[in-house]
């Protein structure tokens, strides 16, 4: 029988980056697993408890910083980047400055992220086999305990920058990552320099100063993790800091130099649905449970629950101006059968009629 020819990896490392890119993907990296750096950032973070209630950060053990642990064989990571960013990010601001809009992180919008790439790196994955044969992998879009911007960074995507998003000189910040995990001893890329400089933007901005120093965010005062990943009550003290933003927060994107460079997305699963973009926080409020699961349907915004994302608004009409209609729609809420969400209306009426 004849032998099989050998794989040139420097050849397959090319290909699949072009590869990517025909699959909608805006850059392709490789790197080693060799996250020892990160590793021991990682576990820094998790000692000061900067994580809050996300056990699942520190659940794996070091799962999450030894490729290997998590896909056995694991040589060579592949890492994607895909702008998400619909319109210029200049459109954020005016939704943040008007108190009656309901601001959602511009991720958010559209279709759940985690589909669309999802899909895309499986096709990849089924490019690659259909070239060189049966190889052994694994994709994870945030799916898993995977250090995604550690990888990315190494693969040379971007930088991590001092709010701890990865930016890229040629994109800035707005779009979502994936990786691929392969036995595939392929040759890694070089890894991007840092380029924030003396830089304090994002930590001047940030409504809730999470980011304690540079690179270092204490989640448990972040916007995003008070509105998505906390379950139970948001700190009264953090509440007014919130003001409209009701599930994430852009800020510290918003403000990046960087970002003056990003691209707008060609994809339309990232297009908003339900204008969600221009949507009203009474609009929203008025959302019943069936309506809220219709139209959060296919939307990473559905992970939250309808009582959540009731709790977020309540928060953010105390935040708004004292109307009317604000106050019937809070009061109309305020017998519903969730203690959380009471709690929440009640504390927005008693901020309304303190003004």
């Amino acid at each position: 029988m004849p032998s099989t020819p050998a794989i040139d990896f420097q050849q397959l490392s090319l290909e699949i980056k072009q590869w990517g890119l025909e699959l909608g993907f805006q850059q392709v990296g490789i790197s080693d697993t060799d996250l020892s750096s990160a590793e021991q950032h990682l576990q820094h973070w998790l000692a000061k408890d900067y994580h809050g209630e996300m056990q699942y950060m520190s659940a794996h053990g070091l799962k999450r910083s030894r490729p290997a642990l998590l896909q056995e064989n694991t040589r060579s990571v592949i890492s994607v980047r895909m702008d998400y960013l619909y319109q210029a990010a200049n459109h954020s601001q005016p939704v943040l400055d008007n108190p009656s809009a309901a601001f959602i992180s511009r991720y958010a919008l559209g279709r759940d992220y985690h589909k669309v790439l999802r899909n895309r790196l499986q096709k990849l994955a089924e490019k690659i086999s259909d070239n060189i044969g049966e190889f052994g992998y694994r994709a994870f879009v945030d799916s898993a305990p995977v250090l995604e911007k550690a990888l990315a960074e190494k693969a040379g995507l971007g930088w991590i920058g001092k709010h701890s998003n990865l930016i890229n000189r040629q994109a800035g910040s707005w779009f979502f990552l994936g990786e691929i995990y392969t036995d595939l001893p392929l040759p890694a890329d070089s890894a991007t320099s840092n380029h924030c400089g003396q830089c304090q933007a994002c930590l001047t901005i940030c409504p809730t100063q999470a980011i304690v120093a540079p690179y270092q965010v204490d989640a448990r005062r972040c916007v995003s993790y008070l509105t998505i990943e906390l379950h139970g009550s948001i700190p009264e003290t953090l509440r007014p800091l919130i003001g409209n933003r009701i599930y994430g927060c852009d800020d510290c994107q918003l403000i990046c130099p960087w970002n003056r460079f990003a691209k707008l997305s060609a994809e339309s699963d990232f297009k908003p649905r339900h204008k969600l973009d221009t949507a009203t926080l009474l609009e929203l409020f008025a959302w019943s449970e069936t309506e809220f699961l219709q139209k959060t349907e296919g939307s990473a915004i559905r992970r939250i629950g309808h009582q959540r994302w009731l709790r977020n608004i309540a928060v953010a009409l105390g935040n708004g101006k004292k109307q009317p209609e604000v106050i019937d729609a809070l009061n109309a809420m305020h017998n519903h059968s969730t203690e959380l969400v009471k709690e929440h209306v009640e504390w927005a009426l008693q901020q309304l009629k303190d003004k």
